[in-house]
């Protein structure tokens, strides 16, 4: 807001707060305490703000978006039909206004004409009722909207016009349409049973589902695969967890990143914890190494278990051709990022541990306690699954549910075919120097 309509504002506050304080103090005299209150309240200097903003404002919160109906649930082919048949309507009927950014970062507090057309565009999906009228204002009403919006959107839900939430807003109904038209076939070929128990990754919402009889009991953040080493569609079986996985460095990684860091520190190998191993499984000292030779050394390099390895605590294995798995990371700090497709097509994921011990419980004695008590060991153990449990990994940019929250995410990967739909793509993201990457060679 303005520097004016802030002061304003705080100028209110600090009037009702007094008003109020008065109003405590006086008790014998209620009436006149509530006529000077609403004197204040209807004050021309009150300027276009929402009466009931600051009565309400504490009461009212963005819907949550989130519940336990799977992606993939049984009847999501006829809920996004039920959403085509609705935005089939709403193209009908002209589509929705775009949002041109009068203020850069418009948030709660704005008062801007531009909101007028924000406010039509958030009513017209239903993400702010109607009865909150028309205005200039940006009150707690369309901030409440725009975290709706927001959180169907996978983007961040802090209620501010930034740049991904107004590309979203100004994306046009009926690329959203034909969006959900693509998806339609998309679920429709998952449509099948697919178990009772089930792992489903969702790549474009960079999302891991646990699914139990039809209900969303885990749901896990991911990072996925890039646009140049996506990240493969694949239904396969979970059939091992490994604590404490030990990480081979692919042949690229040695030429173009582990050979030239040891000709700049030769400690660098022992510091990381990574072993040489020659074919015959016989360990070399890196000191007999030489590391300006022209081609990289032939030897295995492998990384010991522990807090430095690429994969972290653990590694989940499932059938596949591509050498991909899902795993831990020591870099916590990449789910917090908005756009989280940065690996080599394998499959980070947050609270592992939580996953890992839904995947366990069938598995004598493996309970959350004893795969605790096991990472802090830090010694390699392979777990096969006592029943192997389906997995998923489908490319889903839009769907609703029985709850009729029709949910949207970007075409990272560009196979929507409409442009506009990829708000984030970046192509050619190299890893930084030095960094180990999570795809390796077979064990």
């Amino acid at each position: 807001m303005s520097k004016k309509s802030e002061s304003e504002f705080f100028s209110r506050r600090a009037i009702l707060r007094s008003a109020a304080s008065l109003g405590a103090v006086s008790l014998a005299a209620p009436a006149l305490a509530q006529s000077a209150l609403q004197d204040i309240i209807s004050a021309p200097q009150r300027g276009t703000w929402d009466d009931q903003f600051d009565a309400n404002a504490s009461s009212r919160s963005a819907v949550n978006v989130m519940s336990n109906n799977p992606v993939l649930g049984q009847g999501s082919p006829a809920y996004i039909q039920q959403a085509i048949v609705e935005y089939q309507n709403i193209v009908a009927n002209g589509g929705w206004p775009q949002v041109m950014p009068g203020q850069a970062g418009m948030r709660i507090g704005t008062a801007d004409p531009v909101v007028q057309q924000l406010r039509q565009r958030l009513m017209v999906v239903g993400d702010l009722p109607r009865s909150a009228g028309m205005s200039s204002s940006f009150d707690s009403y369309v901030d409440s909207a725009v975290k709706r919006f927001q959180a169907r959107h996978g983007l961040p839900v802090d209620g501010v016009l930034g740049e991904y939430t107004l590309k979203a807003l100004n994306i046009p109904a009926e690329t959203r349409l034909g969006q959900l038209q693509t998806n339609l076939v998309r679920l429709q070929s998952m449509s099948g049973d697919l178990g009772l128990r089930h792992v489903m990754v969702n790549i474009p919402a960079a999302s891991i589902e646990a699914v139990e009889n039809e209900r969303v009991v885990l749901r896990n953040t991911a990072v996925v695969g890039r646009i140049d080493r996506p990240t493969h569609i694949i239904n396969s079986k979970i059939y091992e967890v490994i604590l404490n996985p030990y990480w081979t460095a692919p042949r690229s990684i040695i030429e173009k990143d582990i050979v030239p860091l040891m000709r700049k520190d030769p400690t660098y190998l022992t510091r990381n914890n990574i072993r040489l191993f020659d074919g015959k499984g016989t360990e070399v000292p890196p000191e007999a190494v030489d590391w300006n030779a022209p081609k990289a050394p032939n030897l295995m390099f492998r990384q010991d278990p522990g807090k430095n390895n690429a994969m972290a605590s653990t590694k989940i294995n499932f059938h596949n051709p591509n050498n991909e798995y899902m795993h831990d990371t020591p870099q916590q700090g990449l789910f917090n990022k908005l756009m989280r497709f940065e690996s080599s097509g394998c499959v980070r994921v947050q609270n592992v541990r939580d996953l890992v011990t839904w995947l366990l419980r069938d598995t004598a004695p493996w309970t959350r306690q004893e795969i605790e008590r096991v990472i802090a060991l830090r010694q390699n153990n392979p777990i096969k699954l006592a029943q192997e449990v389906p997995v998923y990994f489908v490319y889903i940019t839009a769907w609703s549910a029985k709850d009729g929250v029709v949910q949207f995410r970007d075409d990272i990967y560009q196979r929507d075919g409409a442009t506009e739909l990829a708000l984030q793509t970046k192509t050619g993201i190299e890893q930084p120097a030095g960094s180990l990457d999570d795809d390796m060679l077979p064990q």
